[in-house]
């Protein structure tokens, strides 16, 4: 009877021995590092436990086995970075590692800003799963998208079959997965859509519980006008709202972020849940085709050749082309548009059209940068950077409580053409610049405004925070070290001070190097059916 009693003791401890055993071990710990969890709250110093997928314990695990120990001694533990606005699409099936995000700690991309979408949405979701990329991935389906599908290029309002089926796909790219409608009011078509047809389109989004998140009608001389319309969008349709990358452009503008950001106020203290995020340069990138007015693309490409083949319609093109260097992102003179990406002459990236016209021998005023514009686009076009923003209206918006931080890039071709350095330094930049040599944000902040904020309106579950049982999307950095190498001159570098990322519990940047891994998972929408 003893002899039975002492066995079953044994098993009893023996058991419960393998269970505790079993209880403290990990895949991979990150021990002793600053761990700031993404809410806003004070850094702790903690340990961090991986199992599977899964952060499975934060805490004192000195006692605890792991099959992978890294020494997060002097660095902080965040949770991984998530970029609201990416043009990620442009990139990830040629590099579907991502090394450009992911080397600056951002685990999750988002697609379909602007108004523009890959659609159908759900082909589109199952060829990234079955691509595998390193980082996780959500989309939006954009307004103009949907518009170019229905009623095409045309300057004219949808008839109400039109806009039924508008709302038809709408409601479909919700139910495939989209997080929400993006709109681009700037751009054709979208910028021939009345306020009116964008809160029909967000009513359906809101019936599917997504969001509404814009590039406004215009961020230069309607600036505010435009703030007032996003604010109503949100208001009329009942959903949450984004101004996407706000800024405030050309000189004239210089300091109305003063006037913008108090519209929000306003609007919040009403009820209206609109937040903001934004890119932490003083530069924008777009098309050439930013710098010619609406109406003259109004059907597509082959009718503005035409209209620029018009004599009288060309002279009327001029002159409003000559406006917008002058008052909008031209920045009031040739030398602040610069050639990014011209696929039919190399030669021309990285000059801005002022150097282009001085190789030519040809005197530099807006008059001939406006012909030299209208020429870019008849040869092909090319995507240009804007030299025409504010540093102090940069910092104020940067500052705001509802402010997050998106990159507005795609994944990079190492080498090829000359992006914005933000597809390389958008984060870093943040954490580098603005937090340790100027101060503007606290290091809690900052991570913040990069995950967890993010992740709250986006409405992406167990993300964006570090929390048990949350998904181990995690980065490592230096904060002493921490910075952005690209510039606009030299805009291919990776940036610095990044020392581990984990994506989904897996290990895509050890020591500073991209591992190949690429677990990133697809992200659906609420309204995922």
């Amino acid at each position: 009877m003893r002899r039975s009693v002492l066995v079953l003791l044994v098993l009893v401890f023996t058991t419960s021995s393998a269970a505790a055993q079993r209880a403290q071990s990990f895949d991979l710990i990150l021990r002793g590092g600053r761990v700031i969890d993404g809410t806003g709250n004070p850094w702790v110093r903690a340990d961090v436990g991986v199992r599977g997928d899964r952060i499975a314990r934060i805490g004192d695990l000195t006692d605890a086995v792991a099959g992978r120990d890294i020494d997060a001694t002097g660095l902080v533990v965040a949770p991984g970075f998530i970029d609201p606005h990416t043009h990620a699409v442009r990139g990830i099936f040629d590099v579907p590692t991502a090394d450009n995000y992911l080397l600056q700690g951002v685990t999750t991309l988002t697609e379909g800003n602007d108004g523009s979408s890959p659609f159908p949405i759900g082909p589109h979701l199952a060829r990234i799963a079955e691509t595998a990329i390193s980082p996780n991935w959500a989309v939006f389906v954009g307004q103009g998208t949907i518009r170019s599908e229905v009623v095409g290029a045309d300057d004219r309002e949808p008839t109400p079959d039109e806009l039924d089926r508008m709302r038809a796909l709408v409601a479909e790219a919700m139910a495939q997965g989209a997080l929400g409608l993006s709109t681009g009011l700037f751009y054709v078509p979208g910028s021939f859509t009345s306020t009116e047809e964008v809160i029909e389109l967000s009513k359906v989004a809101a019936t599917h519980g997504g969001i509404y998140i814009s590039h406004m009608r215009d961020e230069a001389q309607r600036l505010l006008d435009s703030v007032r319309e996003t604010v109503r969008i949100g208001e009329e349709a009942g959903l949450p709202v984004q101004m996407t990358h706000h800024k405030a452009i050309s000189k004239d503008m210089w300091g109305q972020s003063v006037e913008s950001l108090a519209l929000v106020d306003a609007a919040r203290a009403r009820g209206v849940d609109i937040t903001i995020d934004q890119y932490p340069y003083t530069a924008s990138q777009t098309t050439i085709n930013a710098l010619v007015p609406q109406w003259a693309q109004a059907g597509g490409r082959d009718e503005l050749l035409a209209r620029l083949d018009d004599p009288e319609t060309r002279r009327r093109i001029r002159g409003e082309i000559v406006y917008r260097i002058e008052h909008d992102r031209g920045g009031g003179d040739p030398q602040n548009v610069v050639i990014g990406l011209c696929t039919w002459d190399r030669s021309l990236e990285g000059k801005s059209l002022a150097e282009i016209l001085a190789e030519r021998e040809t005197e530099v005023t807006l008059a001939n940068a406006a012909d030299l514009v209208m020429e870019i686009i008849i040869r092909g076009g090319a995507r240009a950077i804007y030299h025409a923003m504010d540093e102090a209206d940069v910092e104020r918006i940067m500052q705001h409580p509802v402010t997050a931080i998106g990159s507005d890039g795609g994944v990079s071709v190492f080498g090829e053409s000359v992006p914005h350095p933000r597809e390389y330094g958008t984060f870093a930049r943040v954490l580098g610049r603005y937090v340790r040599e100027r101060g503007v944000l606290t290091l809690e902040e900052a991570v913040r405004k990069m995950s967890g904020a993010t992740a709250q309106r986006l409405g992406l579950q167990n993300r964006g925070v570090l929390r048990e049982g949350l998904f181990a999307d995690i980065a490592v950095f230096d904060p002493a070290t921490i910075q952005d190498r690209a510039t606009f001159a030299e805009p291919h570098q990776y940036a610095e001070g990044i020392a581990y990322v984990l994506v989904n519990g897996t290990l895509v940047v050890d020591d500073g190097r991209h591992t190949g891994a690429r677990p990133g998972r697809v992200l659906y929408g609420p309204g995922h059916r």
